[in-house]
């Protein structure tokens, strides 16, 4: 991911608070101090996805792999970032929505809603906000930099993520569609895969030793899937040619 908030002057000495659903359904509210250890990964949206006749954005429900469980969305963007978040193995949750953030400015009360919040496997929280650069307005920019400093106050990271590089993109959607886990259930055709791409080796030749291509594909995309075997996803389109190795260094 990218897009880490700069540093958000003016906003150092406002107090943040948090409305979020809890565990019984019902608006809860209080200080972000305070409520910083609320496993916000696995809250309810604290609003709904409306769909509506004319409108400009498409919502939706991503299956994460990570969680066994769908994760709203509200524009094609937002899935995208939701698929990275599944496909990030320093992510062990996420949710959708978490919570809106209050706080006050030169007398106004503000507040604004983050797109997502993931928890990382070392414990820390992420807040993550999507927006493509060229449709960031003063306000938004003023929510983010406020968003980053509430971050910095309870020792959560913040990112501002934008349009994924095209070739990333495709790649990463391609492998999305071998996430589940049912596609990495033949754990023979697992450690053969394994062996075949000990050293760096084309990916249809790797398969190929495997066995029928058609029953040893699904297994190997769900191992790039899982990022068990490497490829470099950022330069080409994956392809019949490209190099897969075992391991995380060539």
């Amino acid at each position: 991911m990218t897009g880490l908030a700069g540093p958000a002057a003016g906003f150092s000495q406002a107090r943040f608070d948090v409305e979020y659903v809890g565990d019984d359904g019902a608006l809860q509210r209080g200080s972000l101090t305070q409520c910083w250890n609320v496993p916000f990964e696995a809250v309810q949206p604290a609003r709904s996805f409306p769909t509506y006749r004319g409108q400009s954005h498409f919502s939706g429900w991503w299956w994460s792999a990570t969680l066994g469980r769908h994760v709203g969305y509200e524009s094609w963007l937002e899935r995208d970032h939701a698929m990275l978040l599944d496909f990030d193995p320093q992510v062990t949750a996420f949710a959708s929505q978490p919570f809106w953030l209050h706080w006050q400015v030169g007398g106004k009360r503000r507040r604004h809603l983050p797109d997502y919040f993931a928890r990382r496997v070392d414990g820390i929280g992420m807040v993550v906000d999507v927006r493509a650069d060229e449709r960031i307005e003063p306000a938004d920019a003023e929510a983010f930099a406020a968003t980053a400093t509430a971050c910095r106050q309870v020792g959560w990271q913040f990112r501002r993520v934008g349009v994924l590089e095209t070739v990333f993109a495709a790649n990463v959607r391609w492998l999305s569609r071998y996430r589940h886990p049912r596609c990495g259930r033949r754990e023979d055709l697992v450690a053969q895969l394994l062996e075949a791409f000990a050293r760096p080796t084309p990916l249809f030749a790797g398969a190929e030793q495997v066995g029928d291509r058609l029953l040893v594909l699904p297994v190997l995309y769900h191992l790039l899937w899982r990022q068990v075997l490497t490829v470099d996803l950022g330069s080409v389109l994956l392809g019949p040619a490209s190099p897969i190795w075992y391991g995380s260094r060539r």
